[in-house]
C-alpha cells in the first residue's frame, strides 16, 4: 500500500512539473481545459500522498489548487463553447 501511496505522489509531483513546464514554454496556454485538468489531476495524486502522511497542510493547499484549477476548467470550457458558437 506504502509504495502505491508514493508512487500517487511523484506521479502528481511530475504531472503538475510537467504543466508548469508546458505553460513556461508555450506548449500550453495557462487558460486552456488541458493545463487546468493536468493541474487538477497532479494535486489530487498529491492529495493521496499527503493524506496518507498526514501532511494536512499541504493536502489543503492541494485541495485548494484543485478548486482553482476546476474552476478555471470551467471558464475555459464556457470560453470555448461560445468560441464555438460565433
Amino acid at each position: 500500500m506504502q509504495l502505491t501511496i508514493d508512487l500517487a505522489g511523484w506521479l502528481g509531483a511530475g504531472i503538475l512539473l510537467v504543466a508548469y513546464a508546458m505553460v513556461s514554454f508555450d506548449k500550453l496556454r495557462a487558460e486552456s481545459f488541458r493545463y487546468q485538468f493536468l493541474n487538477g489531476a497532479g494535486s489530487l495524486l498529491l492529495i493521496v500522498n499527503t493524506v496518507y502522511y498526514r501532511a494536512y497542510p499541504s493536502a489543503f493547499v492541494n485541495v485548494v489548487w484543485i478548486i482553482i484549477a476546476f474552476l478555471a476548467s470551467v471558464r475555459a470550457k464556457n470560453r470555448q463553447s461560445r468560441a464555438a458558437g460565433s
